[in-house]
């Protein structure tokens, strides 16, 4: 049996890339929609004395079958911690042979961001010009560097709940602060990554031919947009089984869900034909497995060539 490849985070920082990673995610997210992928419902342990969850997100894909063992910690933002930590587990899906053990945290960062920027590709109108990001945190950084591969936008507006984040995060990237309502009310591409569990926007601020991203909220009593600016827009998710489990921004307002992404991708579904679009984004384990394949097949390569 092979050594089993075990990777920091350190370590597999330079075996990914956008472009690459997000190639890897369009094939994830069409074998899943087509029914050539097993990506089952994410399944969750309460840890309800810290506000957290432990999460296990298994997947079989490209003959790969893993899991993402993952802790969501959302007051670690208070002590300087990452909010998501975890280990993704890849085996060989022929022989169950372990393959890999990887540290989750960076590719679970990447590869959320890389579905989004897939997400505003499609949806997105033509020559969207500004960029709204509500949130200053990892994901919110992350979204900025995904959405500006090959889409440069002329204005990017970010607010965050803590003013002193929101600053340093302009600061560092050349974005403009300013009002929740400010930072959305002119933007063609709009990303919510925030913590909170109540809506930081609403549908009257909103231009009606937007898209947004919605990534902050996971739970099915949790959201980030409120109700007008569900039901006015075509929903688009990775998973139909997820969203109706996960997805308060979904549940709540009992909106209908148009097509998964890979649906879109495929051509199996058209593109919606509603000018406002909302992205869902919640995570599945397919994404996980897709993007540590990438890793574990270049981290093998560099082993082997050292």
């Amino acid at each position: 049996m092979r050594t089993i490849l075990n990777l920091n985070e350190e370590q597999i920082a330079p075996l990914l890339d956008w472009p690459s990673l997000i190639t890897v995610l369009r094939s994830a997210l069409v074998a899943y929609s087509t029914g050539r992928a097993a990506n089952p419902v994410r399944q969750i342990v309460p840890v309800p004395a810290y506000e957290a969850f432990f999460g296990l997100m298994p997947a079989i894909f490209d003959g790969i079958t893993g899991a993402k063992l993952v802790t969501a910690y959302p007051n670690n933002a208070t002590y300087r911690l990452p909010t998501h930590m975890g280990l993704i587990l890849l085996f060989r899906e022929a022989t169950g042979e372990p393959l890999a053990v990887l540290d989750a945290r960076l590719i679970t960062e990447m590869r959320t961001a890389a579905v989004s920027a897939i997400a505003t590709e499609l949806l997105a109108k033509p020559g969207a010009q500004v960029l709204g990001i509500l949130g200053s945190g990892v994901q919110a950084r992350a979204h900025l560097r995904a959405l500006t591969l090959g889409r440069p936008y002329e204005r990017v507006y970010v607010w965050s709940r803590n003013p002193q984040h929101a600053g340093r995060f302009a600061e560092e990237t050349g974005a403009i602060t300013t009002s929740a309502e400010e930072a959305v009310q002119e933007a063609d591409v709009i990303v919510t990554a925030t913590h909170s569990p109540e809506p930081v926007v609403s549908g009257k601020w909103l231009k009606p031919d937007v898209h947004i991203n919605a990534v902050g909220a996971v739970g099915p009593a949790r959201r980030e947009l409120d109700s007008v600016a569900v039901e006015q827009a075509a929903v688009i998710v990775e998973s139909r089984e997820a969203a109706e489990n996960e997805a308060g921004d979904i549940l709540i307002p009992k909106v209908s869900i148009y097509a998964e992404l890979g649906e879109l991708l495929a051509g199996t579904r058209p593109l919606p034909e509603t000018r406002r679009t909302v992205y869902k984004s919640l995570g599945i384990g397919i994404e996980d497995i897709a993007a540590a394949k990438l890793v574990y097949e270049r981290g093998t390569k560099v082993t082997s060539d050292g």
